[in-house]
């Protein structure tokens, strides 16, 4: 008997919801959110997720504005940016795509990017913020893995979470997020031995390596609930997740699919955290 395919679909339309309600109100009071996004990459999948964004962001009455400085920009080309906008009573919300330069470094630049504004969670203070329960913006497909699993009404508290991957994206903050709900947390990454022995005694695994199909059936403990954040382009231009999600759907009680699962999720909570950002700072 196959596993409840978990769509993020659902939810990421109620929240767009919420965010254009939000949006409106904001406006008619003078104060239109902004997101600043910027961007210093020529990766193709990369502009393809900015393009949504933005999309996305008009749609939902926020105004998006997109800084490309060039796949070759210099270091303090992009900090100098990110401080110029984090002093712009204009901008309520900021994210620095990646990938980066060569020899530039997200947890480094980010710090550039002021708390109240890092919408994203990409600053090094967010996630220390995070790790000690103060207020912070998570990142958003880490805060998009929670809201999916309560979406579809998985019990957290008490239940055994295995998270592989360990980027400060998404495994350590969803980690700490999984924690905050009284979860028991396991984080596997490279250098952990014989993984398939750690996931296969997860009530909830979030995959989170980008490795295509890295989790397989005998990774996976039968009526576990697994939540694949991998987003793998393939050859002919479609994406798959880090979960071998056929076998994986047998074994489990729930699955989230990709795409379709936690990607919509996590841009509808990043333009929700943007008129959140633009609520407090107005």
């Amino acid at each position: 008997m196959s596993g409840l395919i978990l769509s993020g679909r659902e939810l990421a339309a109620t929240i767009r919801a919420d965010t254009a309600e939000r949006a409106a109100a904001l406006t008619a009071a003078g104060t239109p959110p902004r997101l600043a996004v910027v961007v210093a990459t020529d990766d193709a999948s990369s502009a393809w997720y900015v393009r949504s964004i933005s999309t996305a962001a008009v749609k939902a009455g926020i105004v998006c504005k997109v800084l490309d400085l060039g796949a070759d920009a210099e270091v303090e080309t992009i900090r100098a940016t990110l401080a110029d906008l984090s002093a712009d009573n204009m901008v309520h919300g900021i994210v620095l795509q990646t990938p980066l330069p060569a020899g530039a470094r997200l947890e480094d630049l980010a710090g550039a990017i002021t708390v109240e504004k890092d919408v994203d969670g990409a600053n090094p203070l967010s996630l220390g913020r995070l790790a000690a329960g103060l207020p912070a913006y998570p990142p958003a497909t880490a805060a998009a893995v929670v809201a999916v699993l309560d979406h579809h009404e998985v019990e957290l508290a008490g239940r055994r979470a295995v998270v592989v991957g360990r980027s400060t994206v998404v495994g350590k903050p969803v980690a700490h997020l999984l924690l905050d709900r009284h979860a028991t947390v396991t984080v596997c990454h490279s250098r952990t031995p014989d993984l398939a022995a750690v996931t296969s005694t997860a009530d909830i695994l979030v995959a989170a390596a980008g490795r295509a199909g890295l989790v397989t059936a005998d990774h996976v403990k039968r009526g576990a609930v697994v939540v694949d954040v991998g987003t793998n382009p393939t050859e002919d231009g479609g994406l798959v997740g880090d979960v071998d999600a056929e076998p994986v759907a047998e074994q489990a009680a729930g699955l989230t699919p990709v795409p379709g699962g936690v990607g919509p999720v996590t841009t509808a909570l990043l333009l929700n955290h943007t008129v959140r950002a633009a609520s407090t700072l107005a």
